[in-house]
């Protein structure tokens, strides 16, 4: 197992947990700044739009005003996505239980497990990840997905950095990556399989998901560099994962190099 880790409310009237906070509000805030919504806990008056979801397809139904705070669903209700007269949006290549944290965010601001902030320990962590039995927890927290055509597991919170690159939405970019940064004990082969796919479904422009696996990858090469799976990986190629890995390693060796040197004097 790969050990090394990732490394990225106040509740009225309620006494438990008094050392955690998310900031769910502080996600739900910018969500309502950018859709002109009431405040919390107001009724949502919207029309009701259903998505058909996958290749198996799953129902969900969502108001217009909240996927709106999506570019790429404000284009779809107009485009050749939507069913003008039934109200469907149809999104055969989406998995669902991806696109229901997708949801979950877009009316919460956050996605299960959530982001808590440990006063007793000044850092954060995921919802249920410590205390698995504590009242109205799911249990424990699961860091992998099966994604049909994956060929295997993949971390969830890459797969809806993705998603979140899909529908313009980048403060779940942000939110996505911080949170996978708490996961440890990840096996090579998830880590690799999961960076092929950031690596398919992120345009060359970025600038987050792609440094985060390769600064994983540099930091960790002791555990990489005796990786059959690693081996195997780069023998078959065929990503710009590796290239850019090269680089970057490149980079790392310069560096040392260079606060090894002293200064010349001329």
């Amino acid at each position: 197992m790969f050990k090394r880790s990732f490394t990225s409310k106040d509740r009225a009237g309620k006494s438990v947990r008094p050392n955690r906070r998310s900031f769910r509000e502080q996600q739900k805030l910018k969500l309502q700044q950018k859709l002109g919504s009431p405040p919390v806990g107001s009724t949502l008056t919207s029309p009701i739009t259903t998505l058909v979801v996958g290749r198996e397809p799953r129902i969900f139904a969502a108001h217009e005003d909240v996927l709106s705070l999506s570019p790429f669903f404000t284009a779809a209700l107009k485009g050749q996505f939507y069913e003008s007269t039934s109200k469907r949006v149809a999104l055969p290549d989406e998995d669902p239980q991806i696109f229901s944290c997708i949801l979950e965010y877009l009316y919460k601001g956050d996605y299960y497990p959530r982001l808590l902030y440990n006063k007793r320990r000044v850092s954060f962590e995921l919802e249920d990840s410590q205390d698995l039995q504590s009242l109205g927890g799911r249990g424990s927290v699961e860091s992998t997905v099966d994604i049909p055509g994956a060929g295997g597991a993949l971390l969830k919170d890459t797969v809806i950095y993705c998603a979140a690159e899909r529908y313009g939405l980048d403060e779940l970019k942000r939110l996505a990556l911080r949170k996978q940064g708490l996961h440890s004990g990840i096996t090579v082969d998830v880590i690799l399989r999961s960076a092929r796919f950031a690596y398919d479904n992120t345009p060359d422009s970025d600038s987050k998901l792609r440094a985060h696996y390769l600064a994983l990858i540099i930091r960790s090469r002791k555990t990489f560099k005796r990786s059959g799976t690693f081996q195997m990986e780069m023998e078959i190629g065929g990503s710009k994962l590796f290239f850019d890995l090269f680089v970057a390693m490149c980079n790392h060796v310069d560096d040392i190099v260079d606060m090894g040197t002293s200064p010349k004097t001329i």
